[in-house]
């Protein structure tokens, strides 16, 4: 079985309506889209950004988060419903304006990567917005310095390693001074000095930035550090969504979307059972814990040896 293939798809209710207090971005209205081989990517697919977040896609391989993602600036067009940017259809035709507004940072940087030089690789899509190329250079300028890779740019993109690629390939999206930028995995196959500083951008671009984030990964650590709010994903559609906090402590639906809950969540109830307490508290960071005075029991447990 490949990793589109998925169970026969199920009936769908229309979307939920949309949170009045946050503004609407982006909306994907109930669509669908079949591959050419008469695959099924998504199905009934109904999703919203809101100004200002961080939204986690999560699923196993082959749940659809990719298909989405690539639905999400006009790569891919629904076979039915329809996707919306800032109240206005994304139909063909308008593309250019629809890959400003939201950009995407593949899984695999080199899909992204291909000019002589890291700086004109990065000035490619201001210039294809009509910057000249002296503004088109310092918007790639400023891109690469926000991300920490000003020292690549007379550098080739072939010889970069994986973390300086997903980098330079962030820079190239930043530079377009997107309203959203959508993450497919993007810490995989990555060292850990290059997921922090990943993991850091994500973050800056919503604190700093403004820029909200949709985030699709099967690593569900990383969305209970970054994400505002979680959307499950199983067989092309969205099954539940909430805040990180009552996603992540539902073993069972976390299991029924083919997940498992995040290692700290499960480090967090051990140790509730050591001590014997309640886990009331639904704490996702170990600061989160640190604050939390349920986790340190006002004695010591009986049979419990101390240190000499």
């Amino acid at each position: 079985m490949n990793g589109r293939e998925h169970a026969a798809p199920e009936i769908l209710p229309p979307c939920p309506p949309p949170r009045p207090e946050q503004r609407e971005l982006l909306h994907v209205d109930c669509a669908s889209h079949v591959y050419p081989d008469g695959t099924p990517g998504i199905h009934g697919m109904c999703f919203r950004v809101y100004e200002g977040e961080i939204v986690a896609l999560c699923g196993p391989n082959g749940a659809g988060k990719s298909t989405l993602i690539e639905h999400l600036n006009g790569l891919l067009q629904p076979s039915s419903g329809r996707v919306t940017v800032l109240g206005k259809d994304a139909r063909p035709g308008g593309e250019q304006e629809l890959w400003r507004l939201v950009g995407v940072v593949f899984q695999r940087a080199d899909d992204q990567l291909f000019a002589p030089t890291v700086l004109d690789d990065v000035m490619f899509g201001p210039v294809n917005l009509g910057l000249d190329p002296e503004q088109a250079a310092a918007a790639a300028r400023e891109a690469l310095a926000a991300v920490g890779a000003g020292n690549l740019e007379g550098k080739m993109p072939a010889y970069l390693s994986g973390g300086e690629k997903r980098l330079v390939a962030i820079a190239g999206i930043l530079a377009m001074n997107p309203r959203i930028v959508a993450f497919d995995e993007p810490t995989s196959d990555l060292d850990p000095v290059h997921s922090a500083a990943v993991e850091q951008i994500i973050r800056d671009l919503r604190d700093r930035r403004g820029i909200s984030v949709v985030l699709a990964t099967h690593d569900l650590d990383l969305a209970a550090r970054l994400a505002d709010r979680v959307c499950l994903v199983k067989n092309g559609s969205i099954t539940a969504e909430g805040d990180p906090g009552a996603i992540f402590y539902d073993a069972p639906l976390l299991h029924d979307a083919g997940l498992r809950e995040p290692s700290f969540v499960r480090f967090y109830r051990d140790l509730c059972g050591a001590w014997g307490i309640d886990p009331g508290d639904r704490p996702l960071t170990l600061e989160e814990v640190a604050r939390s005075c349920r986790c340190a029991p006002a004695e010591e447990p009986e049979g419990r040896k101390k240190l000499e």
